[in-house]
């Protein structure tokens, strides 16, 4: 009888672990499909990680000369998008890869050290995969929400600027500086409502930042 009960609580058990999902695994998927139902280009430009880049509704139309996929949910952080980096990044065999992870994970209280291994595990896996790739790292943006935690994202920042001066096929694309004003805080007229998201202006801001590195 014991032996029956254990059985039982083995098979519940695996059931169970099979029903938990991952982090955002609905949100993903569904991007998946709207991706596959758009239909896409192995060499893309993948632009991922968490909603500053999932809000760029304007992507494709500021460089009509790239095919651009935009697999990046909201709210994720880059241990998060390792968990996913094979439906959001690996299985389109892009020739570039613009990853924006950092900010929440600050946020939600992260050692920038711990982010910062995550970013090199996610640059590792895509090269071992697409040695030629290039893997561009976008800084932690500054915003009115957050500024309180300026120092962490400036060190992150300063750390990701070293990492790709070191790596090859690295790029770091800074953001931060742009989104300033002339007393050195977040711009305000850039940001919707929540003083974390940007608006249009925002983003034209980011269209200059990126244009070289569309090229």
């Amino acid at each position: 009888m014991k032996k029956l009960i254990s059985a039982f609580v083995l098979i519940f058990l695996i059931q169970f672990s099979f029903a938990q999902e991952l982090p955002f695994q609905e949100e993903v998927n569904n991007r998946a499909k709207e991706i596959d139902a758009a239909g896409w280009e192995k060499g893309s430009a993948v632009f991922t990680g968490s909603s500053s880049v999932r809000m760029w509704k304007n992507l494709q139309e500021q460089f009509p000369n790239t095919p651009i996929i935009n697999s990046a949910f909201g709210g994720s952080q880059a241990d998060q998008l390792l968990m996913h980096l094979d439906k959001t990044v690996l299985r389109f065999e892009p020739a570039k890869v613009f990853i924006y992870e950092g900010d929440n994970d600050i946020n939600a209280g992260q050692e920038v050290s711990l982010i910062m291994k995550n970013l090199d595990e996610l640059t590792s896996k895509i090269h071992a995969k697409y040695p030629n790739a290039i893997v561009n790292l976008i800084a932690a943006k500054p915003s009115p929400s957050r500024w309180e935690k300026k120092t962490s994202y400036e060190a992150l920042n300063d750390l990701i600027r070293q990492y790709a001066t070191t790596h090859d096929q690295v790029n770091f694309v800074n953001v931060w500086d742009i989104m300033l004003d002339d007393t050195g805080k977040p711009r305000a007229d850039i940001f919707i409502g929540d003083n974390l998201h940007m608006n249009e202006k925002g983003y034209e801001l980011w269209k200059e930042i990126f244009t070289p590195f569309m090229k």
